[in-house]
């Protein structure tokens, strides 16, 4: 299965709690729901495409506990995240969750994130994805695990919060493959992972 990650971020490259106020407040972060303004039928439409492209699911901690809080709560069987969130398997990285009470979820992690995530990749399927999970992100590309980006940048800085790309991570070089702009202005950008970065001078 090919590892994909849809995430939101800001122009500066925050993605800490885009859908809420509490959703994540670490290191006094006040903008959490930063996301919900820019909401549109493109929007939309983006969502229910990727979730038609899903085999499995792959989630940090901190992701995994907001949505087994809110997705087995919704059994509409016509609803294209919920149907599949619900029904199809759930991995959760996490060395200190001691049980996944949410069905199908089962915990990886705890002695070798990185083989547990490349044996997933080796099973059948088209896609295993990653939606926010931000710092399980960071950890999967410093290691090159990660397929293909789906970045969604939303006109908005906020100055203060967690950032995608830090500093000191693995150069790696992108091919664009798709790109979008929704009604209210947010980008939906398409990477696929190209090896490393080639440099040249002018």
């Amino acid at each position: 299965m090919k590892l994909t990650l849809t995430q939101f971020v800001t122009l500066d490259g925050v993605f800490q709690a885009p859908g809420g106020p509490d959703e994540d407040r670490s290191g006094g972060f006040e903008h959490g729901g930063w996301t919900v303004p820019y909401a549109d039928e493109d929007f939309g439409a983006f969502v229910e495409e990727a979730f038609g492209r899903v085999d499995a699911f792959l989630l940090g901690r901190g992701t995994y506990e907001i949505f087994a809080g809110y997705w087995p709560k919704k059994t509409d069987p016509a609803d294209p995240v919920a149907a599949r969130l619900n029904s199809l398997p759930k991995y959760v990285a996490s060395t200190t969750l001691t049980e996944a009470g949410w069905p199908g979820t089962r915990i990886i992690g705890r002695d070798d994130l990185v083989k547990d995530v490349t044996a997933l990749k080796k099973q059948p399927g088209r896609e295993l994805q990653m939606h926010g999970s931000g710092n399980l992100a960071r950890s999967l590309m410093a290691h090159g695990l990660i397929d293909t980006l789906h970045l969604l940048t939303f006109p908005v800085v906020l100055g203060t919060g967690k950032r995608l790309f830090e500093e000191g991570g693995l150069p790696t070089a992108f091919r664009l493959t798709q790109a979008r702009t929704t009604s209210k202005g947010v980008v939906i950008a398409t990477y696929d992972r190209a090896g490393r970065p080639e440099y040249g001078s002018f």
